[in-house]
């Protein structure tokens, strides 16, 4: 298979970026604060006037939470699977599901029974935190609230609420975990009713 021209692909970035920023409803001047490119800079990289480098393109891949491929059109490099390697902390195994940098993570995380083990001790911290059992069962202690989650059960909470979770049960819990970056609130929500 030839290999295909580097200008149109580069061509491309410049139009992709600013779609990105206007979906986004950020300004030149706040993807400056962000970035720390310069605003002329940034027009003149979505107007084309500027080539891409990857000094340019990474900051603005981070800002936008985006894969760098996505920003530069990158064909497809084959298999899309994801190969994730368990990682084992304080007893909870957590196996990363997303690949992308930044943005909403997603965690299959097994519990192994009677985990953590006490009392119910309490934290806070910035973020925000989608919870759903694939199976065993999660307490939940959510301030002043106790929830026992089964498989199909779904919690989601600003984690600045004090908040500790462990498996009561005989079995492991299997949970699938949302993580988002800090005071970003997840989409998946309850509508009010009409």
């Amino acid at each position: 298979m030839p290999d295909e021209p580097v200008e149109p692909v580069l061509a491309a970035v410049g139009p992709r970026l600013r779609t990105l920023r206007r979906q986004r409803g950020a300004t030149l001047a706040s993807l400056s604060e962000t970035t720390g490119i310069s605003v002329s800079t940034l027009s003149r990289l979505e107007s084309g006037q500027r080539r891409p480098t990857l000094e340019l393109l990474l900051p603005l891949a981070r800002a936008h939470r985006v894969p760098l491929d996505e920003l530069v059109g990158a064909p497809p490099t084959g298999d899309p699977r994801i190969h994730p390697r368990p990682v084992t902390h304080h007893g909870v195994t957590s196996l990363p599901l997303t690949r992308r940098p930044g943005g909403v993570q997603a965690f299959k995380q097994v519990y192994p029974p009677g985990w953590p083990g006490g009392e119910p001790a309490q934290q806070a911290h910035e973020g925000y935190d989608w919870l759903y059992v694939l199976s065993g069962r999660l307490r939940l202690v959510l301030a002043e609230h106790d929830l026992l989650l089964g498989p199909g059960e779904v919690a989601e909470f600003d984690t600045r609420t004090p908040h500790w979770f462990g498996n009561p049960g005989p079995e492991p819990a299997e949970v699938l975990t949302l993580f988002g970056p800090q005071g970003e609130r997840m989409h998946v929500r309850a509508r009010p009713r009409r």
